[in-house]
């Protein structure tokens, strides 16, 4: 049976943090893109992922601030986004088949993972892509 490769359905516009960034500027790039993981690299190298909800364990400003064009930082500065950031990362490969992903999404818990080539961040794909694909795949 042929299967898909990820790099057919991951995404490539891809929105990342540097590990010396702020949690401000995380919190405004979730908002502003409307998404909920972000890569976290240094230099080429991929070192973290950061949720939304990662924010949200440390903050109550989503729930005090809907609109989006404001950030409460206070409680960000009292962290790092290396201290709120997942260290442990898993990841698939641009040639690795959509069935593996879903099989780390089922086993480990996941809704992104990181896809590399040649040891290189290419993309990323969330549970959410998994869906787009497979509710298309059945139409």
């Amino acid at each position: 049976m042929k299967t898909t490769p990820i790099h057919k359905l991951m995404t490539r516009n891809l929105v990342k943090l540097n590990l010396e960034d702020q949690l401000t500027k995380a919190e405004s790039l979730f908002k502003s893109h409307k998404i909920r993981h972000l890569p976290v690299v240094s230099g080429d190298k991929i070192v973290g992922m950061l949720s939304y909800n990662d924010l949200l364990r440390i903050s109550f400003a989503d729930s005090a601030n809907d609109d989006g064009d404001t950030v409460e930082t206070t409680v960000y500065d009292m962290f790092t986004l290396e201290q709120v950031m997942s260290k442990q990362v898993a990841f698939v490969n641009a040639s690795d088949s959509i069935e593996d992903a879903a099989e780390l999404f089922i086993n480990k818990n996941f809704h992104a993972l990181p896809v590399l080539e040649n040891d290189k961040l290419v993309g990323i794909v969330t549970t959410t892509d998994m869906i787009r694909y497979y509710n298309t795949k059945c139409k």
